[in-house]
């Protein structure tokens, strides 16, 4: 039967080359992460701010090294999910990682949520259109935009790669912007470029524990690469291109934030950079209304954040939303939340199940006053993600000999870098970090969430007529979690 749906099933066309790759992943890296995380950042380490963003591209170069030889070993859109059953084939483990990659998609869209309240505000704060806003104003707005996002979504998004080229571009063009700034005070004369070098213990931490904890923060920045695995079966040629594009990529966003970092210290002073950790997502619209006070370009900057970050929130919410839809048509969730809605066809039961536990984190995390609420999400993302790294890596360790789908290799990561990635994706994720307790009960909360569900569907199934049983990701290759498809 399997092979029948195979014959039966058309491929997805492939149209994606190499610049449009490229495109693709650097645009997925590029959005909320580098605005919310970089005051989190400088108030760890202060001048060295752009060691954080290198080191976190180090770690996530080598994870990219075990992505990219199991997406051409096994060339199916289901990632992480996949690769686990592979080497394991423990379904419940299967389960938890693709839960976890869910649940990172609705933690960052709630970081961006907050993120662009930052900035929407700030914005019309800055063009003297009103007061600073209130904590409740901020928060109002981020649960505003994920109904609004919820909305978006029920009705139906088809996404384009040639329209993700725009989004790119606006990406692209805001930090730019921050860049331009931050440069144009080093041409001034006004910047101490000694302070590049420069540790500022603002926590008392050392040097090593700080920098593993804003290397930790800076993972978030650099998340978003491995979506890009989903789109192997609509790329021409993957086993020539999809290496050499993936680094590409990487190394783009990571000169992008190292730039960015040298801007971020250029313009604002020690004390500034400390101070900005409470910015709560604002930090880069602080660089650019002090670097440029007599251009407009700082009145029209946080609005194109505004727009970047927004993309960011919408593309993870899609891809939460798929995620809960696909696992519960192979009925490793209740099979209600696979339910689509009539006419619009839309998973509208996903839907509104993703963006109520998104309204849930905003509303758990907001209501500590002394809480940041984007570093904790963030941080939250960032921990989710560097567990199921680990375990993508030490999947590729354990499939390191055995045949491929097509029984040819087309790529091969050095044998002692999986193990070595694995190694600091823990460290990165252990609790010797730097992270409020809050990070830890937010993933610990969505993870049990999961494990109940798992539960119940268990129960369930056990107990269901065996005819209609389905096969629990035995066709996890063909599992339709494109976030992609409106249907």
């Amino acid at each position: 039967m399997t092979t029948l749906a195979k014959e039966e099933t058309p491929e997805l066309k492939r149209v994606m080359g190499p610049w449009l790759l490229l495109l693709f992943i650097v645009g997925d890296i590029l959005g909320a992460g580098v605005y919310a995380v970089t005051g989190t950042m400088a108030g760890y380490v202060g001048g060295i701010l752009w060691l954080p963003f290198l080191l976190a591209f180090v770690v996530a170069t080598m994870t990219a090294f075990s992505y990219l030889e199991l997406v051409t070993k096994y060339p199916s859109a289901a990632g992480a999910a996949l690769y686990t059953h592979k080497a394991f084939g423990i379904h419940f483990l299967t389960f938890m990682v693709t839960f976890a990659v869910a649940c990172s998609g609705i933690t960052s869209a709630s970081t961006s949520a907050n993120t662009l309240a930052q900035n929407f505000f700030g914005g019309l704060e800055i063009n003297g259109w009103m007061d600073a806003p209130s904590e409740g104003a901020v928060t109002t707005l981020a649960l505003g935009f994920m109904v609004l996002l919820a909305l978006i979504n029920l009705r139906g998004v088809g996404e384009s790669v040639k329209f993700n080229i725009i989004l790119t571009i606006v990406e692209m063009v805001a930090l730019s912007i921050v860049i331009g700034v931050g440069f144009f005070v080093i041409a001034q004369g006004k910047a101490d470029m000694s302070e590049l070098i420069s540790f500022d213990d603002y926590n008392n931490m050392g040097v090593v524990f700080a920098v593993t904890a804003a290397t930790s923060v800076a993972f978030f920045a650099m998340v978003g690469f491995e979506d890009a695995v989903n789109m192997v079966e609509e790329t021409k040629e993957p086993e020539r291109i999809f290496p050499r594009t993936m680094f590409m990529g990487l190394g783009a966003a990571a000169l992008l934030y190292i730039l960015v970092a040298v801007s971020v210290v250029s313009v604002l002073s020690p004390g500034e950079l400390e101070v900005i950790r409470e910015s709560e997502g604002r930090a880069l619209l602080e660089v650019v209304g002090k670097g440029a006070p007599d251009f407009p370009i700082d009145k029209v900057f946080p609005f194109l954040a505004v727009f970047a970050v927004a993309n960011t929130a919408l593309i993870n919410m899609l891809m939460a939303s798929r995620l809960v839809y696909g696992m519960a048509k192979q009925r490793v969730l209740p099979k209600q939340l696979g339910a689509v809605l009539p006419g619009r066809r839309t998973p509208y039961i996903a839907i509104i199940f993703t963006t109520v536990m998104a309204l849930g984190l905003i509303w758990y995390v907001s209501s500590d006053p002394d809480s940041n609420i984007v570093s904790n999400l963030g941080s939250t993302t960032a921990l989710l993600l560097l567990c199921v790294f680990a375990i993508v890596n030490i999947a590729c360790t354990v499939l390191r000999n055995r045949r491929s789908d097509s029984g040819k290799t087309f790529f091969t990561a050095p044998r002692w870098l999986p193990p070595i990635a694995a190694l600091l994706c823990v460290y990165l994720a252990g609790p010797w970090v730097d992270r409020d307790g809050i990070v830890y009960e937010i993933a610990g909360g969505l993870m049990v969430i999961g494990v109940i569900l798992w539960a119940i569907t268990w129960l369930i199934n056990k107990f269901a007529n065996k005819e209609d049983e389905p096969p629990h990701f035995q066709d996890i290759e063909h599992m339709d979690v494109d976030p992609t498809d409106d249907k």
